[in-house]
């Protein structure tokens, strides 16, 4: 067995994101008020993968919703949330993080956030899709970038010698450690975390962080497409480990397609483009969207909320495929594209209001957008389900908590709003850190001065250990090509778990997913090495990649009906009642699809006769077309 190294904390941070970052934060700030009232101050680990700020948060352009201004309201930011949602969001959490969302945008303006400023001085807003009112808060086209480089560097203040953040930069988390307690065997609800399993990628050892309470902040899933604005250390770690440790999945289907990527490359190119003016059009330069729907025309450069280009990201992106197979976009080697145009927009306001943009387009298109219009079409962007939590970010597992993409609150329900995505991140990320605070108070707090393991529980060591033998065993054998599995995984979800959907997609799709999983049981990782081994960590990656995208083509299948981003040619009207899909994981490695009743506590699945069917998939599902 693997020999440890054990380390304390009162609390992990899974991710050192906008939403771990934000969750950190809570509590080393509220350890600071609360000085006095504790003779320990809490510690808290702070895990991530890469750098933080390399953190997939540094690619958000566009901006944060939060209500400002007498000509908005917090009803109206509800009710535009709930519209976009399609019937899915839970209205509790949307409220809870509509109502917060403005404190949490001037707390970044305390810390130092460098928003764009109207003539007043006052932070300014822009227009952004699927919102009634300007309401989204914005740094350039740069916001996240500005905004992971304001939450890191504030997070400094409390990360020295004897700090309240204890940071594990470039240490890859493989698993939870979760154990049965003593309660009710009510499943999930009755087991509880108890740390996390890491590689620390420099001294190439495996680390047990021995801790009451855990926030997953690990961010999405949506790499697992071809095609993708998603950098790609965004792999579906976070959800892959909660479904392993029994926590469903919810919504996994609902995948955002952003309608202006770089074609082949997938690269955002934000949706701040068409709310500060900028217009698509078609291959013979006309605006197509009002023939789709999203109507009626409005003048160039003069956006109306809700309408044309300022349509939800979901009808954008469906009015995009049909003009792609009404023959109206222009072919190129990655397909078919249409024209964004901001050429009206003048040299000064672009250089001032979307100079990523332009940089991207320069570089990554050859475009100049000042002078010509740039090619788009629609990529894989963003996963609206993800861990089921409580608005707070509480899972059923005890201690268990997850904020940002990775988690499925309700905020976002079948298709998210843009700028709604990184407002989540810092209220929920502060929730769960609040939370998570408050369960490792009842745990007590660690002694800094112990040594490293004292106190464990040896069965969770063990069990950490077992763990860390089962990844580390990867390394020098299998028979499998990492790169073809992932390749093939990207080119099967482009093909048949796109913008629309239908049956006979689907399940050739589930099938060669149920296919790769078998075939990574055999993966071939080569480099042996302990010490930054990039081809066993991607091997490991591949492994929670696979299994979330199991969970959405799964929980798509099974998902009858057209609602939001899910589109079904073969169901093309939504159902009477809106339902979630929760994805479990069998101990065999099955997936099963239940649904649930908007609005229903954990432990209210069950099956619904009408436009909405449990499955379990292993290979029968996909390879007979009917119910197993």
């Amino acid at each position: 067995m693997t020999r440890l190294r054990v380390e304390h904390a009162d609390v992990v941070m899974v991710g050192g994101g906008a939403a771990g970052l934000s969750a950190a934060l809570a509590i080393a700030e509220a350890a600071g008020r609360d000085a006095t009232a504790h003779a320990r101050p809490p510690v808290v680990a702070l895990v991530s993968k890469v750098y933080p700020m390399r953190s997939h948060t540094v690619a958000a352009e566009g901006g944060a919703a939060g209500v400002v201004g007498d000509d908005d309201s917090l009803e109206q930011h509800v009710a535009d949330t709930l519209a976009g949602g399609a019937g899915l969001c839970e209205e509790d959490a949307v409220r809870f993080v509509v109502e917060r969302a403005a404190g949490e945008l001037w707390r970044l303006e305390r810390y130092g956030m460098p928003w764009n400023r109207a003539d007043d001085g006052h932070p300014a807003v822009r227009r952004f899709g699927g919102m009634s009112r300007a309401r989204t808060w914005f740094a350039a086209d740069r916001t996240g970038f500005h905004l992971l480089h304001t939450l890191f560097q504030t997070s400094l203040r409390y990360s020295g010698d004897g700090g309240v953040v204890r940071r594990y930069d470039e240490h890859h988390v493989l698993d939870l450690v979760v154990t049965d307690g003593a309660g009710t065997g009510d499943g999930a609800r009755d087991r509880q975390v108890r740390g996390v399993v890491v590689h620390d990628q420099h001294r190439g050892e495996p680390l047990l962080l021995a801790a009451p309470a855990v926030v997953l902040a690990t961010g999405g899933a949506a790499r697992a497409w071809g095609t993708s604005t998603n950098a790609g250390i965004v792999t579906g770690d976070g959800m892959a480990m909660a479904l392993r440790a029994g926590v469903p999945l919810r919504d996994l289907e609902l995948l955002q397609f952003h309608p202006t990527g770089l074609p082949g490359s997938g690269i955002l190119l934000t949706e701040a483009v068409r709310g500060e003016g900028g217009v698509l059009l078609d291959a013979d330069g006309r605006r197509y969207l009002a023939d789709y729907g999203l109507g009626p025309e409005t003048p160039v450069g003069s956006p109306v909320p809700r309408t044309m280009e300022l349509g939800p990201r979901d009808r954008l992106s469906q009015a995009f495929w049909r003009a792609d197979r009404d023959g109206r976009t222009i072919p190129t080697p990655d397909g078919g594209v249409v024209l964004l145009d901001l050429r009206h927009l003048g040299p000064e306001r672009i250089a001032e209001r979307l100079p990523l943009v332009a940089g991207l387009a320069k570089q990554f298109a050859g475009v100049d957008p000042a002078r010509d219009p740039v090619p788009v079409r629609p990529t894989a962007h963003y996963t609206m389900g993800g861990v089921r939590t409580d608005a707070r970010g509480a899972t059923e597992v005890g201690g268990l908590f997850a904020a940002g993409e990775c988690a499925s609150t309700g905020l976002h329900g079948a298709n998210r709003l843009g700028s709604n995505s990184l407002v989540e991140t810092l209220v929920v990320g502060r929730a769960a850190g609040e939370a998570a605070l408050a369960r490792a108070r009842e745990a007590g707090f660690a002694d800094r001065n112990a040594g490293a393991g004292a106190g464990v529980d040896p069965a969770v060591v063990d069990r950490a250990a077992d763990v860390a033998d089962r990844y580390l065993a990867m390394r020098g054998r299998g028979t499998e090509p990492p790169a073809a599995i992932r390749a093939e995984l990207g080119r099967v979800l482009d093909a048949d778990a796109g913008i629309f959907r239908d049956a006979d997609g689907l399940r050739r799709a589930l099938a060669t997913v149920e296919e790769l999983r078998k075939r990574y049981a055999d993966v071939h990782v080569a480099d042996t090495s302990t010490v930054l081994n990039t081809d066993w960590a991607a091997t490991v990656e591949l492994g929670a990649t696979l299994l979330v995208a199991h969970a959405a083509v799964a929980g798509a299948l099974a998902r009858e009906e057209s609602r939001g981003a899910h589109q079904r040619l073969d169901f093309p009207d939504a159902g009477d009642v809106p339902l979630h899909a929760l994805a479990t994981l069998g101990a065999d490695g099955s997936m099963t699809i239940a649904h649930a009743p908007v609005g229903a506590p954990p432990g209210a699945e069950h099956e619904v006769a009408a436009g909405m069917r449990p499955v379990t998939t292993s290979t029968s599902f996909s390879a007979g077309g009917g119910d197993a």
